[in-house]
């Protein structure tokens, strides 16, 4: 699969003698879980792990040459439930997924490290990789953090109901995509649907609410769209890579150069 990892921080390119020889109480690994999934009739099913890999890759190569700091290859198939029907989603269990990370948690602390990052582009693994965060800290002493998607980067020019709604495959997905792949995005096959809308507010929120009602992606989006695609642009899409790139790279130096100020 396409990377933009560099070279220099792909841990899997390292020999185990590179390994053992890196300072392990300093050393942050990052563990990318994403998903192979529908995204509509327009992007591809690794849409997720593809902009996990193309923000991570141009933060990382923001990060001084010094800092050691390694991308782990990443759990590409997520907790994808949501989109079973649609055919070519690829989709664990909760608790396979959960496992899979139990047990790489394992390695790294049985190979000396004390830092994991688990960074997270796929809706459907967020509530999984929150638990597992926990769990890696209390096992195994890890001292565990959690990164999502664009690290809090306000992806400037999205419209309000874009902002609010566009979940799946909608306008910010497929600007990325534009940029990072365009050859695998097809503008031809558009399709737009929202699962609210911000201006018939309701008591039952599909997400970030304090009541909210479960859904598969069939009950609500044919075409498997949530969102609109139509207004993205590659030069969007660049833009958005740079703000998301620092935000990710800002928030891996705090992990890196973070210390439990509250250990005895």
């Amino acid at each position: 699969m396409k990377t933009w990892i560099p070279d220099a921080r792909n841990f899997a390119y390292l020999t185990w003698k590179q390994v053992e020889g890196l300072p392990k109480d300093e050393t942050l690994l990052i563990l990318p879980t994403a998903a192979i999934e529908q995204h509509g009739h327009h992007l591809p099913l690794a849409t997720d792990t593809l902009i996990n890999n193309l923000l991570l890759g141009n933060a990382l190569a923001l990060l001084p040459a010094e800092m050691p700091v390694y991308a782990l290859p990443p759990i590409c198939y997520g907790k994808s439930n949501e989109h079973i029907g649609f055919p070519g989603t690829l989709s664990v269990s909760a608790s396979t997924f959960m496992a899979v990370i139990r047990d790489l948690g394992a390695s790294i602390a049985a190979s000396g490290f004390k830092k994991v990052v688990l960074y997270n582009t796929h809706g459907g693994n967020t509530s999984l990789v929150d638990v597992m965060c926990r769990d890696l800290r209390a096992e195994f002493g890890l001292r565990t953090f959690y990164l999502s998607g664009a690290g809090g980067a306000k992806m400037e020019g999205i419209n309000p109901q874009e902002s609010a709604y566009g979940f799946h495959a909608g306008e910010m997905e497929t600007a990325l995509l534009l940029h990072g792949t365009p050859e695998l995005v097809h503008p031809e096959k558009y399709t737009v649907n929202y699962i609210a809308q911000i201006d018939a507010p309701e008591l039952l929120l599909p997400e970030n609410g304090p009541a909210t009602f479960a859904w598969l992606t069939r009950d609500i989006a044919p075409s498997g769209v949530m969102g609109d695609p139509n207004p993205a642009t590659a030069e969007n899409g660049e833009r958005w890579v740079k703000t998301a790139a620092e935000k990710v790279a800002a928030a891996l130096t705090a992990m890196y150069h973070y210390t439990n100020r509250f250990q005895p």
